[in-house]
Parts: C-alpha cells; structure tokens; sequence
C-alpha cells in the first residue's frame, strides 16, 4: 500500500475579498484540519507546505483578466513539483488548500508525467472562462476551465503543456442542479453528474460509473478535488459560497471512497473550506471525520 503524505497548499490567491480589507479565510484550512489532528488519524508523513505568496491585488480592476494570475502561475508550478515529486516516489498526496485555484498544481504536475483524469466532487462547475462570462477574475471560480485550456494563456500553457487535463477525462460530481454551466458542459461531452441524478442512480453506482471510466486503459490515473462546497450548508456552512442542495456528509463518503481506493487515483486535494466562518469548529470536525473515514481503506 502506498505511503500516505500530508502537504499543505494554503493559498487563497484565487478568491475574491469576503469584504473590503479582508482576504479569504481558505488558507487556514490545513491548520485546522491539523487541529482534528487529521495527519495522525490518516497515518500520514509529513510532507510540509508550499507557502503561497502575498494575497494583494493591488491595482487589478474588473476586466483586467484573472487577478494574482503572476503569483498563481508561480505557486502553481512550485505546487506541481512537490505534488510530482511525491507522485513519482509512489506515494499518496493529499493536498490540504486552499481555495480551488490549487488544483492547477496537481494537474500540472501529472500532465508533466502523462495523460491523467480528474474527478472534481465540487458543488459548482468552475468552468467561468472569457467565452462565456465577461466577469473573468477569480481562478477559483475558473479551475477547470483553466486546467483543460481556456482563459489567458499565462495560467492555461504552463511549460507549454495546455490543456493539463483533457475534456473527455473529467468527471463533475455533485454540481447543483442550476449550475450555469451545464448547457455548455453538455455540447463540450464533458461528464457531470448533478446531485439529483447521484440521487436517482443511486450514489454507490454512480460512484462506480465514474470509476469505470476513469480506471480506463486509456489514462494513466487519475486525481480526486473535494471542495467543501459539494456539502450541503445545512451541514457545510463555511465555505464562500454555501448554495443549497449539496450532498450529505455520508453520499460525499459513499462517492470518495471507491475513488480513493483505487490503486489508479494519484492523489487527493481539499479546498475551500474556510475557518473563519467555522467558529466553534464543528465544520472542521465533519470534514476531518469525512475524509478519514473515506480514506479508510480494505
């Protein structure tokens, strides 16, 4: 079985200001989950942090691109090389963010070794892009259309390598219903599973649908993101943007599990989920308990 390590990516560089003079409170989400004493729970290694830059948008105004896109370019490949390094000695990352800007690393860093899918349980679809949004801003709200190559080119082809993951080896779990990306999700063929139709199939054979596909012959793994925001608010309530009708703590369960298991799945990062909105803890807690029990293995 492979080794277990834990790395800290505490960058909030891809979201916007909760409120004027305040920066996002994401980045504390590895020293709270350290709190839960998550680490030890998993039997991990320590694997360190890779320590973001300054957040400060200084003169950025609406329309200027994607704000933090120099600082987001560098940490992300400082990012991808841990995420490599550790990949390649066959060991198991878990990424603790972060907003979902990091993922970025993770994609570069496998994309740099072969062609790799990637299984997004994410309560949105991040898929805003200058083609159909004029408000373009925040690489949190734009990773996947980032990671499969389309946005400025600054973020897209690093080390010439755009697209980091190709549209057909991603899988969208968990979106919303209303997500105002679906139409075009749809006609670009890449896979997303609502919550209503995990509900309807039924979360254990949904799990195994996606499963199938990503441990096909044609990929040589795959990469899990969790954001904090597929959790429904009743339960997940800290996160920047908590819309209603998320998964239960045990369907998000029921859905990593399989995934983690694989011997295909590369590696597994968490995001978004923000301390500040979690005063007495509680948030971290379930989260801590989630993500041991999911990857419990055999």
């Amino acid at each position: 079985m492979r080794r277990t390590v834990i790395l800290d990516a505490p960058s909030n560089l891809g979201l916007r200001p909760p409120a004027p003079g305040t920066v996002p409170g994401c980045h504390k989400l590895a020293g709270a989950l350290r709190e839960q004493r998550l680490p030890e729970r998993l039997g991990a290694r320590e694997g360190g942090v890779v320590v973001p830059p300054r957040y400060d948008r200084g003169p950025w105004r609406e329309g200027d691109g994607v704000f933090h896109a120099a600082p987001i370019a560098a940490y992300t490949r400082r990012l991808a090389d841990r995420v490599e390094r550790h990949v390649r000695d066959g060991e198991f990352p878990v990424v603790l963010g972060g907003d979902c800007s990091i993922q970025l690393g993770a994609a570069l860093a496998l994309r740099r070794t072969g062609r790799y899918g990637v299984a997004l349980l994410d309560g949105s679809s991040d898929f805003r892009h200058p083609g159909n949004s004029p408000a373009v801003g925040a690489a949190g709200g734009e990773e996947l259309a980032l990671s499969t190559g389309r946005g400025q080119q600054d973020l897209t082809d690093l080390e010439g390598l755009r697209p980091y993951v190709r549209d057909e080896d991603v899988r969208l779990i968990g979106i919303r219903d209303y997500d105002a990306h679906r139409a075009e999700l749809a006609e670009l063929k890449i896979p997303t599973s609502t919550v209503t139709e995990i509900r309807e199939l039924g979360v254990e054979d949904m799990a195994h649908v996606h499963l199938t596909t990503l441990e096909s012959h044609h990929l040589d793994g795959f990469w899990v993101h969790f954001d904090a925001d597929v959790l429904d608010p009743e339960i997940m309530p800290a996160v920047d943007s908590p819309d209603p009708g998320g998964l239960t703590a045990e369907e998000a369960c029921a859905l990593l599990r399989p995934l983690l298991g694989s011997p295909r799945c590369a590696g597994f990062n968490i995001t978004v989920y923000d301390p500040d909105l979690d005063p007495d803890g509680s948030c971290a807690a379930l989260l801590a308990d989630l993500v041991e029990s999911a990857l419990t293995r055999g």
